[in-house]
């Protein structure tokens, strides 16, 4: 490939593929009567135009040279023929080739110009009456609308899959509304990146304290942090950061700020007397939750019944004996509906939520189960006997008229359940949870479940440790590791990690095994040899399918990144007859396992006879087919089998390692964690926690003894600034204020 950056110019002759959804198109291009294969993000181009590219030729292996066009203005054509061929192709809705011929006829060369600016006079051309005219001109004043958005924002490289969002939102005043305030760009539904933004709002000369600039970089201060988990901000931190990457004065910042809180773009809390500063949708969020879950928990008062012969019934049916304290948990959950079931491995979750779903079950009530992953539900199924959905699947993703994401099951359309399950809860965000609890009627019981002393979710929040610390919900934590349990160094060594002892690494038996090295170059072989060779060949393990390697970081020699690139050349090397497609970070090859990185609730999925949509932030799958013709990809995820445009790939990554925050509501067979030093911010107690609980028959551990200490003695939880402990310790806001002040009124 020759990434020399190129300068070509010429004439569409034909468009022979496009992808609505994200602007990519193939087409020939006429260069001086020389025919380029052309192909890029380039938007709604129609044959006859004429295009400005910038790019680079590659060959592909099926259909030889190409242009890969990475910058691209447009022309409107300017000559008779192209003009006519430019209207034939469909380009305004309305016009068939025989019209196109006759408007020309008409016009000549100022064709185009008299439909943009003189609309009213197409009513010359013999056939188009006024109601035709006026149709007509409104979807050219859409066309010159949309192009116009498209050459503006390419003047500084923004890709035409932006511009057109930007239209979908603004319509034909997208233009003028960009000019006037091009942060427009960074909101909801568009969301370019405010950096971007700015250079086109330096180029028009928007000074730095501008009220608009102001609020848009306070905006992107706090979802970058929301990024890493905060659903908050210290005021005077805001403050600091703001006025550093914004430069401007600490007035000028309190000057916007103050007004932004005046007109609800940004919402303050109150804690320990220090102001926190939060965007409104997690403002909202967070205080639904505490508010909702008060209510819950007080329109539910519990039962006056006694259990007891229930759970002997239990115990009898399955030949189980309940603990004094799983006696406990399950009769709070029965009686009073709203409960948090917490523990570690070993400790009997799953034999005490099973009782409390059958108990459920025998008094008539329907149950539903849900967990935040793909991987979660199905393992929750699996150890409950019991269909569990995807909170998202669950609450079933739909668009509203505005193309932006809701779900169907809400206040007006709750769950059709008398009691919810909820599994993993250390890995639901803040906002996924407000869906949920939205659909949640106040008569639905509802169980959370998960162990806190996980990492917290992905997304912003701190939602089940914040939940538990409130005290606000009753909660239940098992402790009593069962004697089976105690056979296993994978439990045993997961409880002396989060209480704070070393793991023993003498053991060189049983399901916990230790590799001493010191070197990367060693621990990199070491790795390699067990996937591909070891562990197979003494477990008879799948090498992508049981095995999993799990890291601390991406990055690093000894980080996920690295590590793909290294398995997937060991376990799945280049091949003529494996197509490929070579992605900025990874090269995607036919079989690789691969995980989604981020939420994608457009595509569409099959299984068999039945078909959905949504493939999520962690959904591990593989490649099954990669076609170059139709410049698409096809991926398996557990069965669900999903089309991609071949650019998409771009939203998984290679997952032969993974990382430990990614591996969350997954278990493994076996799983080899390798650790190095470098990567001291990682190095915490709770992430080398969750880390050895991904393993369900073998962990191997690779590193030094002084790398594991290190990260035993590092207590430190991972700090996440939130509101919602302390909206839920508060008492009673918000809806419940409401509620009480109605009741008072009442008695009154």
């Amino acid at each position: 490939m020759d990434n020399t950056t190129l300068h070509i110019e010429g004439t569409v002759e034909t468009v022979l593929f496009k992808n609505e959804s994200n602007g990519y198109v193939v087409l020939d291009l006429d260069a001086g009567g020389e025919l380029i294969t052309v192909v890029g993000e380039l938007g709604d181009v129609e044959e006859g135009e004429g295009l400005i590219l910038e790019g680079s030729y590659v060959t592909h292996r099926r259909f030889g040279t190409q242009f890969r066009a990475e910058y691209c203005e447009r022309k409107l054509p300017d000559t008779v023929v192209n003009i006519a061929k430019y209207l034939a192709s469909g380009a305004i809705k309305g016009i068939g080739p025989g019209l196109a011929e006759r408007i020309v006829r008409v016009f000549g060369d100022r064709t185009l110009d008299i439909m943009e600016h003189e609309p009213h006079r197409l009513a010359e051309v013999k056939g188009i009456s006024a109601k035709k005219c006026e149709e007509i001109a409104a979807e050219a004043q859409k066309l010159f609308s949309l192009r116009c958005i498209l050459s503006f924002l390419a003047q500084y490289g923004v890709k035409s899959g932006i511009a057109m969002r930007t239209y979908r939102k603004f319509g034909t005043e997208a233009l003028s509304l960009i000019k006037n305030d091009p942060f427009l760009l960074c909101g909801d539904s568009i969301e370019l990146d405010f950096r971007r933004a700015d250079e086109i709002a330096r180029d028009m000369h928007i000074d730095n304290s501008d009220r608009r600039r102001v609020i848009a970089g306070i905006y992107y201060i706090l979802k970058a942090n929301a990024g890493i988990g905060h659903t908050c901000l210290p005021l005077e931190t805001l403050q600091k950061k703001a006025s550093a990457a914004l430069s401007i004065s600490e007035s000028d910042f309190y000057s916007v700020y103050n007004f932004a809180l005046d007109e609800n773009e940004l919402f303050e809390f109150i804690k320990h007397e220090r102001e926190y500063v939060c965007l409104p949708d997690y403002y909202y969020a967070e205080k639904f939750i505490a508010d909702r879950l008060h209510i819950l928990r007080d329109f539910m008062s519990p039962e006056d019944f006694d259990f007891d012969t229930l759970i002997d019934i239990e115990e009898e049916e399955h030949g189980i004996h309940y603990e004094s304290m799983q006696r406990h948990a399950i009769t709070t959950a029965v009686s009073r509906g709203l409960m948090v079931l917490t523990g570690g491995p070993g400790t009997g979750k799953t034999t005490t939520l099973n009782a409390v779903i059958s108990i459920f079950e025998k008094r008539g009530l329907h149950v539903l189960l849900a967990a935040p992953t793909g991987r979660a539900a199905k393992r929750m199924s699996d150890l409950t006997g019991r269909e569990a959905k995807t909170i998202h699947r669950l609450l079933e993703v739909v668009y509203d008229t505005g193309d932006k994401l809701r779900f169907v099951h809400n206040e007006n359309d709750p769950l059709k359940c008398d009691v919810l399950v909820v599994d993993e809860m250390s890995m639901v965000d803040v906002l996924l949870f407000e869906s949920l609890l939205r659909a949640v009627r106040l008569g639905c019981k509802l169980i959370m479940v998960g162990d806190s002393d996980q990492l917290p979710s992905v997304g912003a929040g701190n939602l089940l440790r914040d939940i538990i610390d409130s005290g606000a919900v009753p909660t239940i934590q098992l402790t009593e590791i069962f004697r089976q349990a105690r056979q296993s160094c994978i439990v045993m060594n997961a409880h002396r990690i989060i209480s704070g002892e070393y793991p023993d690494l003498t053991q060189k038996r049983s399901d916990f095994f230790f590799f001493r090295r010191d070197d990367y170059e060693k621990e990199l072989s070491l790795v390699v040899e067990l996937v591909r060779d070891r562990l197979p060949k003494a477990y008879d393990y799948s090498p992508t399918e049981d095995i999993q390697v799990i890291c601390p970081s991406r990055k690093g020699t000894v980080g996920t990144v690295e590590l793909n690139k290294l398995l997937q050349q060991e376990l799945n090397p280049p091949d003529k007859s494996k197509p490929e497609h070579k992605g900025f970070i990874y090269t995607y090859r036919l079989g690789d396992k691969v995980m989604q990185n981020k939420n994608n609730y457009d595509i569409v999925w099959k299984r068999g006879d039945e078909q959905g949509t949504g493939i999520f932030n962690g959904d591990i799958g593989r490649i099954v087919n990669i076609n170059r013709a139709t410049m698409s990809a096809v991926l398996d995820f557990d069965g669900r089998v999903a089309t991609y445009p071949i650019d998409s790939l771009t939203e998984v990554e290679l997952a032969y390692a993974i990382t430990v925050h990614k591996s969350q509501g997954c278990e493994f067979e076996a799983v080899i964690l390798p650790l190095m030093n470098g990567f001291d911010k990682l190095c915490y107690r709770n992430l080398l926690y969750t880390a050895v609980t991904r393993a369900k028959k073998l962990l191997i551990l690779i590193g030094t003894e002084d790398m594991v200490q290190k990260m035993v003695d590092n207590s430190r939880r991972t700090l996440r600034y939130t509101c919602l402990k302390n909206m839920l310790t508060g008492g009673n806001t918000g809806i419940l204020a409401a509620l009480e002040q109605a009741e008072n009124g009442k008695e009154e």
